[in-house]
């Protein structure tokens, strides 16, 4: 069985690069990965040391960008899509991060996670986030089963109940999956400030590992309730929707970057928008979903270098309306 992701792996320090040079070999070694062909020394050269943080139940190291998995890994072997996804990985990892979130509700991503991490012999390199998401003990079980098969791995990282759906009876599982070594971290998930009154009667009730919740610039109601109470109960916390709804990095693509954004290092709104998220010192890890090696590369780069304090977003304001 490949082993679990060790949180001492790190990638040497280098000296900084524009986003240019980093898109450019983000893309040449995605390129090189894709048809088979080993990259050239030339356009070999170390990333910026991504950050990280750590994992409050243990103090393991999780690095603060990761990748979800929703849409763009659901794709058919041989397609052009499917061809791009290496590539994706290689950025990943070869930025410094690790955290790869999936579930079996999303299509054939489970699948695919695993079949292009041991193609690539990468299955070390990563941090291993799914979900249950059904009703009944057999059923959540044999669901779990189902994804360490199509991952291809014994140990996962992290399962996470799905949306608090049956969450009473897959916690107890999962404790017991966890006391037998099969899960490293369990936690709860949800993509709506509408359950956060369930989803914070769960987290003062229950010791969790990890809550999983939407959170963005322009969803902050996690700012007030989530975030602070899973500080105050020792809980790590993965964001989906970083990049918020309603087409929020859309909107923003169109304008210009502002000037301040060179303050925080930012060289496009989506490590804007990252940085943001990462901002709240709460925040564990982001997991933006792509399926593209480059915007992958772009991601990374939003943990690294500096990460504003909270007051800076008091000063600066990130208007898309």
């Amino acid at each position: 069985m490949p082993a679990p992701f060790a949180s001492s792996e790190r990638f040497p320090p280098s000296l900084p690069m524009s986003r240019a040079q980093f898109l450019h070999l983000a893309a040449a070694s995605a390129a090189g990965l894709i048809l088979g062909a080993p990259a050239r020394a030339a356009d070999r050269a170390p990333s910026p040391a991504m950050l990280t943080r750590p994992i409050p139940a243990t103090g393991e190291a999780l690095p603060v960008i990761g990748c979800g998995t929703y849409v763009g890994f659901d794709v058919a072997p041989g397609s052009a899509e499917y061809q791009r996804l290496p590539g994706v990985l290689q950025a990943l990892f070869g930025a410094g991060g690790a955290v790869i979130d999936s579930s079996p509700m999303y299509g054939r991503a489970e699948a695919v996670t695993g079949e292009l991490l041991a193609a690539a012999g990468s299955h070390g390199k990563a941090f291993l986030a799914t979900k249950v998401w059904t009703r009944g003990r057999a059923e959540g079980i044999r669901q779990m089963e189902e994804s360490l098969r199509r991952l291809q791995v014994e140990r996962l990282g992290l399962m996470q109940i799905h949306n608090l759906v049956d969450w009473q009876t897959h916690l107890a599982t999962l404790r017991d999956w966890k006391a037998a070594g099969r899960v490293r971290y369990l936690g709860v998930t949800h993509y709506t400030a509408s359950a956060y009154d369930a989803l914070q009667a769960v987290m003062r009730a229950e010791a969790l590992d990890f809550v999983q919740i939407n959170y963005s610039a322009d969803e902050r109601e996690a700012e007030r309730r989530i975030l602070p109470l899973a500080a105050e109960r020792g809980m790590a916390v993965i964001i989906n929707r970083p990049f918020g709804g309603g087409g929020l990095l859309r909107r923003l693509r169109e304008r210009p970057l502002p000037p301040w954004a060179a303050e925080i290092g930012a060289t496009s709104w989506a490590q804007v928008l990252l940085k943001f998220v990462l901002s709240h010192p709460a925040v564990t890890c982001a997991i933006p979903g792509t399926s593209r090696p480059e915007h992958m590369a772009d991601n990374a780069l939003a943990g690294t270098g500096v990460i504003p304090e909270r007051s800076f977003w008091t000063q600066h304001r990130i208007d898309a309306t």
